[in-house]
């Protein structure tokens, strides 16, 4: 395994994410999945998959990346985030269990998605991060059968390992949390600006295609100041057109006392954003015709109508270009 430092006593210390674990022989990393077997990291997932699922690629959410297309989702067990509300927790927190996984080789799920007539191939429900090695021999295996691949990450990497995974990656849908250090701190064990580095590296120097994806949580990261600080920055640092997706949250893992998100807090982020000038702003989780809809930044009309996941109305021609006015939509089509 790659990124990995020997130490003595036959110690090891994993370099994939900013954990940095140094594990004694067998022990696991925070992520649960790999581990310090005789002195190298070893990967207990790669091979195995907790499911996987034909989905809209409006699922991820990517709105801007071949819309309405279909993709096939897979992911693993464990994560190296510590989110206190996770929607994915029985998987997430798990260690290599075989009553919740089947056995799946990378060449094997590109040539699934390939018979399904799928155009991509996404890595999601746990972080992709984890399962590095696994994630990016199937993306390879995906582009040798001309099928795109596609990340939902929260993005917390080391930035060796970060500038190899996104090679491989055309779409990414990046979890931004919330814009608050101490939020991350203390409900995700995380460290923000290691999420922000890989937003910005991302987008600024990669071709990859990138949406980010903020859930919302009551009374933790749903204040006007903060959303409008978040807005300012994504504006600043990695510009307007980037998709923005505000998401609701339902009760889950640790936080089961905390009530569902207001739909009013999701369109007053909504404003937020706009106001900031970001272009693309989306409401998730919640039935919102207007959240879902794709406008054209020039002339305002509706580009791409959506029904939940569904597309209802398209007006863009083939290389995106708005079929009202001219004005190319940001994205891949």
């Amino acid at each position: 395994m790659r990124y990995q430092n020997t130490l003595k006593d036959n110690k090891t210390q994993c370099l994939i994410c900013p954990r940095n674990c140094k594990l004694a022989n067998s022990q696991h990393g925070f992520c649960q999945i790999r581990q310090n077997i005789g002195g190298k990291i070893t990967l207990n997932s790669y091979g195995y998959t907790t499911g996987l699922a034909i989905d809209p690629i409006e699922k991820k959410p990517l709105y801007h990346f071949f819309p309405g297309s279909k993709i096939l989702s897979f992911g693993t067990l464990g994560c190296n985030m510590g989110c206190m509300f996770c929607q994915n927790w029985h998987m997430s927190k798990s260690k290599k269990d075989p009553k919740l996984t089947e056995k799946a080789s990378p060449e094997e799920i590109a040539m699934i998605a390939k018979q399904n007539d799928c155009k991509s191939v996404a890595f999601t429900y746990n972080d992709p991060i984890i399962f590095f090695e696994y994630a990016i021999d199937t993306a390879k295996e995906c582009h040798k059968l001309g099928l795109k691949t596609v990340a939902v990450t929260a993005g917390y990497v080391n930035p060796k390992p970060r500038a190899e995974f996104f090679k491989y990656i055309d779409a990414a849908n990046i979890d931004l949390k919330s814009f608050n250090k101490e939020f991350y701190k203390k409900l995700c064990l995380a460290d923000i600006e290691h999420i922000l580095d890989t937003i910005k590296y991302v987008e600024n120097e990669t071709d990859c295609h990138l949406e980010l994806t903020t859930l919302l949580i009551e009374g933790h990261n749903s204040s006007p100041k903060e959303i409008a600080e978040e807005c300012d920055w994504i504006a600043k640092n990695i510009g307007v057109d980037t998709p923005i997706h505000f998401s609701a949250f339902f009760p889950a893992w640790k936080l089961k006392n905390v009530p569902p998100t207001k739909p009013q807090t999701l369109f007053m982020a909504y404003e937020i954003a706009k106001n900031a000038g970001l272009r693309y702003v989306y409401t998730g989780n919640i039935i919102d015709d207007e959240g879902s809809t794709t406008y054209c930044h020039n002339c305002k009309n509706a580009i791409i109508k959506r029904s939940g996941y569904v597309l209802s109305e398209y007006n863009l021609k083939a290389n995106g270009i708005c079929n009202f006015c001219g004005t190319q939509c940001s994205g891949v089509f």
